[in-house]
């Protein structure tokens, strides 16, 4: 044989090891040609489907991770007031109710899916330490809403139930990162934590011995007189950021500086522009179509682009016609590569109609991202958990629609737990648990035409999960982030069906 012909035979059987390699241990996986993630807000597993049948909920909680400890590490003989601003909400009687969880949705609170509700810290520091080593037994004393995070509502009655019913329920799925949006979203796309090694003393968090935030002095003693207080930050001692702030490019929480419209004005510290390698730069490495879809992007480029002394509509604007756009829920509005002027911008970052359109004509990219518009993603604080549900129920029915549906699998999942109260310990130990995560468990829904029917899928996820499915799929490089010991959400799939 001739050296060409050597080459050429080489080269054929790498090409083949490499399609091999993509479903070598999930024969069918090569059927799924399109992902989509639906990416909601704050709610923990227990908040949602603490009661879904044949699901880990509420009731295999144990008496030691539904009793709460306050500040002192003693049990609390009943729940406290729910606070607001640091003070009782009458509203919402929750003072002396039994130590445990509690329905929202029942007497005496009697809460609705439609209302607005109060919304818990969702913190990096005050998340490990709610965790307490998996006893869970922290989230009332590291919380600023008092009893709030101990309530749960009957999810039946939510119309993704409904499609968690009918597909797959992951009741092991944690989220990626300790804390909040900002973070977690970081975590989807590039299993990393965003860097700041310049940011000022005044944006750092003053920790204990045992790397937990110190108390303020008028810090309450007990959590039955008012929420604790903290020396909190945004960025670690170290230099990560972990809680919410800004992205360097419009549309931002940071108005831009005058003669530079694209940009957040960098006197007012926005995260600088990360490197950091996302999921993105495999895909596109790889020559896979792919599109972060995001509700109200275009009306919101428009609000972040005025002149930094008109007042904003859109942007974490919460007025009856307002999207309410969310810049921290935009991780890719953080990296460089997605600056104003590169054409990676336009090609990978759109709206949400752009993403409608697409599932109605068949034209989604292999890999889709979509972000419901704050309205839409049922984050508590300022909007509902009713208007969200109806949303990713609508968005799943023109899914199952569409033209591409024969060879789809749509993940439905929540960036992080909203403060509240789940019982179920993250996973730990080597190949799992690190200084960022995962966190506290999370519902997350695989619907699919191969995803297994009225399945409840107990093996351990979290949001590294999504990541490490696209690029097994796909034959991508792996990011170095995503923790070893996650599954790939494969053993949510049936491909004999």
């Amino acid at each position: 044989m001739s050296k060409r012909w050597m080459l050429v035979l080489a080269f054929a059987v790498a090409v083949l090891a490499g399609c091999a390699s993509i479903s070598a241990d999930q024969p069918g996986l090569e059927r799924i040609e399109h992902i989509v993630v639906i990416y909601a807000e704050n709610r923990s597993f227990d908040h949602t489907y603490g009661s879904f049948p044949g699901a880990e909920g509420i009731a295999q909680a144990s008496a030691e991770q539904k009793t709460q400890l306050d500040l002192d590490g003693k049990p609390l003989p009943h729940l406290p007031a729910a606070y607001s601003g640091g003070k009782p909400v009458a509203k919402f009687p929750t003072a002396g109710l039994p130590n445990g969880p509690f329905r929202i949705d029942a007497p005496p609170i009697n809460g609705r899916f439609d209302e607005v509700l109060p919304s818990p810290w969702h913190l990096y520091y005050q998340n490990r330490e709610q965790i307490a080593g998996g006893k869970n037994n922290k989230f009332v004393a590291l919380a600023d809403v008092g009893a709030w995070v101990m309530g749960y509502f009957d999810g039946s009655k939510m119309k993704v139930w409904k499609w968690a019913q009918e597909y797959t329920l992951a009741d092991h799925f944690f989220m990626g990162a300790f804390g909040g949006s900002f973070l977690n979203h970081q975590w989807l796309i590039c299993a990393c934590t965003p860097v700041d090694p310049n940011a000022p003393a005044s944006v750092r968090p003053t920790l204990d011995a045992q790397g937990n935030l110190e108390k303020r002095p008028d810090s309450p003693k007990s959590v039955l007189d008012g929420p604790v207080q903290l020396f909190d930050g945004l960025v670690t001692p170290d230099g990560y950021v972990v809680n919410t702030s800004q992205p360097p490019y419009q549309p931002s929480g940071i108005v831009p500086a005058p003669g530079n419209l694209d940009y957040a004005n960098p006197a007012n510290y926005p995260v600088p522009p990360q490197t950091a390698k996302t999921i993105g730069d495999t895909l596109s490495a790889k020559a896979v179509s792919w599109v972060w879809y995001a509700g109200g992007w275009n009306a919101a480029l428009a609000d972040g682009r005025m002149d930094p002394k008109a007042k904003r509509t859109v942007i974490y604007a919460e007025g009856a016609d307002s999207p309410n756009f969310v810049p921290h829920h935009q991780p890719f509005n953080y990296f460089a590569r997605f600056a104003p002027g590169n054409p990676d911008r336009a090609a990978h970052l759109k709206d949400e109609q752009e993403f409608l359109m697409a599932i109605d004509q068949g034209t989604l990219p292999q890999v889709a991202f979509f972000k419901p518009e704050g309205r839409y993603d049922e984050h508590p604080g300022y909007t509902d958990l009713m208007s969200g549900d109806e949303h990713i129920d609508m968005i799943l029915a023109r899914l199952k629609k569409s033209p591409q549906w024969q060879h789809m699998a749509v993940i439905v999942t929540y960036d992080e737990n909203g403060g509240f109260w789940d019982h179920v310990p993250p996973p730990s130990g080597t190949g799992w648990g690190d200084r960022w995560g995962p966190g506290t468990r999370i519902p997350t829904i695989i619907v699919s035409p191969y995803a297994k029917r009225g399945y409840v899928d107990k093996t351990p996820y979290d949001t590294t999960s999504i990541l490490k499915l696209i690029t097994k799929r796909f034959g991508l490089e792996p990011l170095p982030g995503v923790r070893a010991n996650a599954d790939d959400l494969t053993g949510a799939f049936d491909f004999a069906q």
